[in-house]
């Protein structure tokens, strides 16, 4: 039975590393997938996904006014067989409440699998959108772990960096890499702010 799963993580994860080795697993089978990012993160190009462990996968570019079921329900691929056998989203802390319940069609109505992959809370430690409504309807929610930038704790949180010093105010999405954002327990998130800013 097809299901939503919410894989999230904090920066550096493998998250979309994950999304790549998944896709390679489904089509060295024969089975082919799609995969959405959004349009506003362009780090690895214009439609493409990248790890930063250097590697890339073509992407279905994603903006506020595209719907995620209809055009899964009216792709038409060249070759046989003509199915889609999952869905994976990168960054999907992006999407918009719609693109989430659109998502949500795509496993109920059309039978299909989708992965979900993203950050759930951002450098100010609010949920994003789409985190938010993949949290509320996701049928699988599963934590991809990784370790803290400057101990050796979990990593739960992120800080962004402005100028090499720590901020946590101003706009909730910025495009950025390892010179903006740093993967961080809840500890070193206190120590950069204190308790009170968390």
């Amino acid at each position: 039975m097809a299901q939503l799963y919410f894989k999230y993580g904090t920066m550096n994860s493998g998250k979309s590393f994950e999304i790549i080795k998944v896709a390679h697993n489904y089509e060295e089978q024969g089975k082919p997938v799609m995969i959405f990012s959004p349009a506003v993160d362009t780090r690895a190009g214009a439609e493409q996904i990248g790890s930063r462990v250097g590697m890339t996968r073509k992407s279905i570019p994603v903006d506020e006014h595209t719907n995620l079921y209809e055009f899964v329900k009216e792709y038409r691929p060249q070759f046989e067989p003509k199915r889609i056998y999952c869905i994976l989203v990168d960054e999907a802390q992006f999407l918009k409440k719609h693109h989430v319940l659109e998502l949500t069609r795509i496993v109920d109505e059309l039978g299909i699998p989708v992965m979900a992959f993203g950050l759930k809370n951002d450098f100010a430690n609010q949920l994003f959108e789409g985190s938010y409504n993949l949290l509320i309807y996701a049928d699988k929610i599963e934590e991809i772990k990784t370790i803290c930038w400057y101990c050796d704790r979990k990593a739960t949180m992120v800080i962004r960096f402005r100028d090499g010093v720590p901020v946590n105010v101003g706009e909730q999405i910025q495009i950025g890499g390892n010179e903006d954002y740093k993967p961080v327990c809840r500890r070193c998130y206190h120590d950069a702010f204190g308790p009170q800013q968390a």
